[in-house]
């Protein structure tokens, strides 16, 4: 069983920067894949980010690559998100998960654990 809360949502206006981060509770959280979901009023569950149980791989949804770095520490047992040059359109309730899938990571029915969601509203 894995708990994860996120935290570090908030209001930005567009071109700011935002770090979310996800705390784990457990002793097993290096042996999970990490990923970042958003989802906006109406819209699906869309990927954002994942990381390998490692560190060693990342993975971008194309509307966040090069503006976005995941990343984790597993002594810590926390994973970030970094969002710079934020747009109105990555407004969305940001929700941080875990899997031990061995790929598929943009898919979000692999992912075994969630959080509750942070919100991420960016203004223009």
């Amino acid at each position: 069983q894995v708990q994860l809360v996120e935290s570090g949502g908030g209001l930005v206006q567009a071109g700011g920067s935002l770090r979310l981060s996800c705390a784990a509770s457990g002793r097993t959280f290096s042996s999970y894949a990490m990923g970042w979901f958003r989802q906006a009023p109406g819209n699906e569950r869309d990927f954002v980010a994942a990381i390998s149980w490692s560190g060693g791989n990342t993975y971008y949804a194309d509307s966040v690559k090069g503006r976005s770095t995941i990343s984790r520490d597993n002594a810590k047992n926390t994973v970030y998100l970094q969002m710079n040059s934020l747009k109105p359109e990555d407004t969305a309730v940001y929700y941080c998960a875990a899997t031990r899938a061995q790929g598929g990571y943009n898919w979000y029915p692999n992912y075994a654990y969630w959080g509750q969601g942070t919100q991420v509203t960016v203004s223009s």
